[in-house]
């Protein structure tokens, strides 16, 4: 049987899942998306994939008395084409099928199953149901266009559909009529009585849609500006009621107004905040923008505008916390008391900018540390080491994802005081490549007549950086760039000798490797023998890092012995350091060398101290040929042709026979051939090796000796004579020869270094010659 006019065709019944939709009504041979969230409905949908994919879709309604089944009983049935799962919620995409009607329910649990009726459509056509269907359509076309403007292609395809039936069902999917209005037009069987139904409804959608819009056009039109912002906020006020929001953001504005007034900011940085604050409360809290201006609030906010600590002034106190912390260092110590002192007597005083040159180990990143503790102010210590990237030191721009600022204003916000002592460590091994130059970005940190306004690209606001108290450190100033190295006072920390080495074990390392390991006096000592022996034979360094290792080393030995219930006392002394160190790594090479021709012994000076280096040259028979070996740099390579030059041309005043310049080859080397060695300091000990093999005389192994020399046989200063003078006095060398001018350099020395040193200063290489070289009888 068919629907002809009002008479209804049943075809057979079938029994299928049922699925109640709330505001949502499915049409046949439509697609679109369901979200189910039931537990009992997500198995339902298992169930059916497994199955043949139908299930029935029906309008869910308050129960009544009449009616306590929930869902009217006219729905669709629908198949499904895709199932995605996101955790706990199925997504489905489902194509209506054919109009059915609720006969029977068959079961409720664990969903429900009913049995249902399928019922046909009609196929009627008469001229009345056309005009029908064009007047709906224009319609449709008329609504349509009040929402978003619609191509015409598309109404004209609709036009041409020949099934009337999905023509009508297609209007009512898609235009904006009440759900209710839906559920009717999917009830009514009948095409005429439907779309008689649809032109009704679409024409009372039509009505309201263009007296919203005039009601809009005639507000938009009285309205002034402040009428138009208070009518704005008082809609968005509504809707973010209508989505639970309203307390929570506007709780969160009212907050930020209260810190920002609450908070002492500088005139310039409440400006700021509060142009951002008045974007944010404008701005929905699910928009990007939204995170990154809170984020800003709350770098402005938590800043330390004007928060300092109170330096302490007392001198006495400052020294005696420096001096306990640190043995020797007189120097730097000096110049810390020296700015107290000055910050006594004027409070406004701009912080200095110190830079602790020195080898490794020698108490360079220790002593900032102290230096804080002293005045009672906060520590940071950021590493510069490797570091390529500009934004490190200024931050990013804000217009980039993840912008942070950069490190100076991060580690000043984290420690909430505006004149800590920073920490600079490494600024000699800073590098740079296509992201920036971070040593140039170091210029107004480090200028004390521009870091009172220093800008980080984050924040984009001035900060003062003129109370905070610098220190730089590094191990040579020869990579530090020249613009860099001028802001800053440098001050020199120079290697350590034997005798203040066994003095810091004694008081500093032996004392902390006890605590660290465990122990206490009752279990372990050292004698200053066996301290003098790790400094000789165990260690070869300017500082001290090393000797606190073979410390720890004995240490871990004893509380072996300790945690097996062996407690006694150990006395590492001279005689037994081997039991606890092992063999020697080094040996003492003065001690094993002697008096030859051709060996003479030099000083150099490298980043991590000086160092004593042998020059040895031979001859052979040959033509004159120069060979260097040793891994020379071409600064050194060049002392040694000037030194040849010099001989061959001084030959007679030298003693030398000047035949021997073209019948021999000549070799000279510096051991140690994995080292790269460079500079012009060695020029003298490359002349004394060399004219000794020209004239068969001994040279003197225990003088030491440095300088420049030139073609005319004068001797030139050098550098690093500190460094130089402790490396001869570690390796047992008392005798030095230096340049004339060098002499200024020995004043500024301490004296217990200088103790036992004789040293000669001569301005020309032939009272060299004359000092190192000798004839054995």
């Amino acid at each position: 049987m068919k629907i002809i006019g009002n008479k209804k065709a049943i075809n057979s019944s079938k029994i299928i899942p049922v699925v109640p939709l709330e505001n949502n009504v499915i049409f046949p041979y439509l697609i679109i998306p369901l979200v189910i969230k039931k537990q009992s409905n997500i198995k339902l949908i298992d169930d059916v994939l497994a199955s043949d994919k139908t299930i029935g879709c029906f309008l869910a309604k308050k129960p009544d008395k009449k009616d306590k089944l929930g869902f009217y009983r006219i729905g669709c049935s629908a198949v499904v084409l895709k199932m995605m799962r996101y955790g706990e919620t199925i997504h489905l995409l489902v194509q209506g099928m054919q109009r059915i009607k609720l006969k029977e329910i068959i079961q409720t649990k664990p969903y429900l199953k009913a049995k249902v009726l399928s019922i046909e459509e009609s196929t009627e056509v008469d001229e009345k149901i056309d005009a029908m269907k064009n007047v709906a359509l224009d319609m449709f076309k008329d609504l349509m266009n009040l929402q978003v403007q619609i191509p015409n292609e598309v109404f004209e395809t609709l036009k041409h559909l020949p099934e009337l039936s999905r023509i009508c069902d297609i209007i009512a999917a898609n235009s904006n009529i009440k759900i209710v209005e839906k559920q009717t037009i999917l009830e009514t069987i009948p095409l005429d009585e439907r779309y008689t139904k649809m032109t009704r409804f679409l024409a009372s959608a039509l009505k309201r849609m263009k007296i919203e819009s005039d009601i809009r056009q005639q507000v938009d039109t009285d309205m002034t500006d402040r009428q138009r912002e208070y009518y704005l906020r008082e809609q968005l006020a509504a809707i973010k009621k209508e989505l639970g929001e309203s307390d929570e953001i506007d709780q969160e504005i009212l907050k930020w107004e209260k810190v920002i007034t609450k908070t002492k900011l500088p005139k310039y940085a409440e400006k700021a905040a509060r142009e951002e604050l008045a974007r944010l409360k404008m701005m929905s809290p699910a928009s990007s923008e939204y995170a990154v201006i809170r984020n800003y609030l709350e770098w402005i906010i938590r800043m330390p505008w004007n928060k300092k600590t109170k330096d302490n002034l007392n001198i006495e106190r400052i020294e005696k916390i420096l001096n306990k912390d640190h043995y020797g260092l007189k120097q730097a110590k000096e110049r810390v008391v020296e700015y107290i002192a000055v910050k006594k007597l004027k409070s406004d005083m701009k912080g200095p900018i110190l830079c602790f040159v020195g080898p490794p180990g020698v108490g360079k990143t220790s002593l900032g540390k102290s230096i804080a503790r002293a005045l009672g102010r906060k520590f940071i210590r950021i590493s510069l080491g490797g570091i390529r990237d500009e934004a490190e030191i200024r931050g990013h721009r804000r217009t980039y994802i993840g912008a942070m600022p950069g490190r100076i204003i991060n580690e000043i916000k984290r420690v909430e005081s505006k004149n800590p002592v920073f920490m600079l460590d490494e600024v000699d091994k800073i590098g740079q490549d296509f992201r920036g130059d971070p040593a140039s970005a170091l210029l107004e940190v480090l200028d004390p007549e521009q870091n009172n306004s220093f800008t980080d690209h984050y924040l984009d606001l001035s900060f003062d950086l003129s109370d905070v108290m610098f220190i730089t450190t590094a191990n040579t100033t020869n990579t530090i760039p020249l613009p860099l190295l001028d802001r800053m006072e440098q001050i020199e920390f120079s290697s350590y000798i034997e005798e203040e080495k066994i003095k810091i074990a004694q008081l500093y390392l032996i004392p902390k490797q006890m605590k660290e390991n465990g122990l206490s006096g009752k279990y372990i000592r050292f004698k200053k023998s066996a301290l003098q022996e790790i400094c000789r034979y165990y260690t070869s360094e300017a500082g001290v890092r090393n000797l606190e290792r073979q410390i720890a080393k004995a240490m871990r030995k004893v509380a072996r012995k300790v945690a097996s219930g062996e407690k006694k006392l150990n006395v590492v002394t001279k005689n037994n350091i081997k039991q606890y160190l092992g063999n020697k790594k080094y040996i003492d090479e003065i001690a094993n060398r002697k008096d030859e021709i051709g060996v003479a012994t030099g000083l150099a000076w490298t980043p991590v101290g000086g160092k004593v280096l042998f020059v040895e040259a031979s001859k052979m028979e040959g033509k004159g040929k120069l060979i260097i070996t040793g891994y020379l740099g071409d600064v050194m390579k060049e002392s040694v042709t000037i030194a040849k030059s010099y001989l061959h041309s001084n030959a007679k005043k030298c003693g030398i026979d000047s035949e021997l310049f073209n019948k021999y080859d000549f070799h000279i080397h510096i051991p140690s051939g994995a080292i790269p060695k460079d500079g012009p300091s060695a020029g003298i000990t490359l002349t004394a090796s060399l004219a000794s093999v020209l004239s068969e005389k001994y040279i003197h192994h225990d003088i030491a000796m440095t300088g420049e020399i030139t073609l005319q046989g004068k001797v030139l200063p050098v550098g690093g004579i500190k460094e130089k003078v402790l490396a001869a006095k570690r390796m047992g060398i008392l005798k030095i020869i230096l340049p004339e001018e060098n002499k200024k350099d020995i004043s500024e020395i301490d004296k217990e270094v200088l103790t036992g040193l004789k040293f000669t200063y001569i301005n020309n290489i032939d009272y060299v010659l004359k000092t190192v070289l000798f004839e054995k009888k």
